[in-house]
């Protein structure tokens, strides 16, 4: 299941950093997936900075620098991707 949590405002090719709008929270560890015209990535947040201080979570309303593996652009939408648990009774 994905929940959309904000967007990317920018792009920093030579560093592999989008800067991300937030409007929901984002922690370490998180996986997001990064959705646009031509973009579509999925990756585990690895590295985050606000203001170019190492953060390990970010409240929304923030704007946060991760570090992604590929381009993304202005505007791609960012969604948290949440892994659900599979319920015993239903199996």
């Amino acid at each position: 299941m994905e929940v959309e949590i904000g967007r990317v405002t920018h792009y920093f090719n030579h560093l592999n950093v989008a800067v991300l709008n937030l409007e929901d929270d984002l922690k370490l560890g998180d996986k997001i997936h990064i959705l646009g015209h031509v973009t579509d990535l999925t990756e585990r947040v690895i590295s985050m900075q606000v203001n170019h201080h190492a953060v390990v979570w970010v409240k929304p309303g923030h704007d946060v620098a991760v570090t992604v593996n590929e381009p993304v652009r202005e505007h791609d939408i960012v969604y948290r991707v949440t892994e659900e648990v599979p319920d015993p009774h239903f199996a």
